[in-house]
């Protein structure tokens, strides 16, 4: 994760061990979310791109409420369009669920770091995993390695698509701005970052830039929505405001400041904002 920011791991139980108060347990679009398919449980091929699927990926629109839950047992009935939840932990009929309630669902994965707890982690090259990025089990990954990375992120992505989720929210695609082991530029990350919109946008899957403020100019056409952790605590909210005029929205949360300290600013910005813990558990307190 990025180093002034925080979301709950998918290795769950060490967050809850060393925080054992957290509590355990979806927006604007063309039209209501639909139905897993059939075939939810049989992957897709990775192919798939084209008009067809540009055509058919939901377009969300600013303003939607939304929850984000990584820990614990989803909590689906937050009477919210979208919700944002973890794509290896939770199943097809998690997705379905929320489905038939008429919510958007995104696919959160880590897409710049290689988790050790993930099934697919023997998968990843020894030579491609760098320093840690402060959660353990965790590590960096060298991003500059496109061919290698490309069909990793596309198996990962063919689980969102087949699990029936509507979008994927990958995690941690900043690494140049951090300490990651590798000499990452600002090129490498536009490179790295076009490509996971790609590989989303082929699966017919919206995708959303994770934080990366400083590259919002140059990445706006490729992505149909931001995350973003702590822009108020930071003073950085503005930055995203070009998601809002392109008619994208900007899913916001806080975990420190209370919603009275940031609400009314981000209110005016147009931003989908709310105070959540830490843990990125069910609780949330919304604008």
């Amino acid at each position: 994760m990025s180093g002034r920011a925080a979301r709950a791991l998918g290795a769950v139980a060490v967050l809850l061990l060393a925080a054992a108060g957290c509590s355990s347990p979806g927006g604007g679009d063309s039209g209501p979310a639909p139905s897993a398919p059939a075939s939810a449980r049989t992957p897709p091929s990775p192919s798939g791109s084209g008009a067809a699927a540009a055509a058919g990926r939901w377009r969300p629109a600013p303003g939607a409420a939304w929850q984000w839950q990584l820990s614990g047992t989803v909590d689906t009935s937050v009477d919210v369009p979208v919700y944002d939840i973890d794509g290896f932990e939770n199943d097809a009929g998690v997705v379905t669920r929320l489905h038939h309630a008429g919510r958007r669902v995104i696919c959160y994965v880590n897409a710049g770091a290689w988790e050790s707890f993930r099934p697919d982690a023997a998968r990843f090259p020894t030579a491609l995993l760098g320093r840690g990025d402060g959660w353990d089990g965790e590590r960096w990954l060298d991003i500059r390695a496109l061919d290698r990375l490309r069909p990793l992120m596309a198996a990962r992505f063919d689980m969102c698509r087949a699990k029936g989720f509507d979008a994927v929210e990958p995690d941690l695609v900043e690494g140049y701005a951090d300490s990651t082991g590798f000499p990452l530029t600002a090129a490498d990350q536009l490179a790295y970052n076009r490509m996971i919109a790609g590989l989303a946008h082929a699966r017919g899957l919206a995708v959303g830039l994770k934080n990366d403020l400083g590259q919002v100019p140059q990445l706006l056409r490729d992505f149909d929505f931001s995350v973003d952790e702590q822009c108020a605590q930071y003073d950085e909210c503005g930055r995203l405001s070009p998601f809002i005029a392109a008619g994208k929205p900007v899913f916001h949360v806080e975990y420190e400041l209370k919603p009275a300290r940031f609400c009314p600013a981000v209110r005016k910005l147009g931003f989908s904002s709310m105070a959540k813990h830490l843990s990125l558990d069910a609780w949330r307190e919304p604008c």
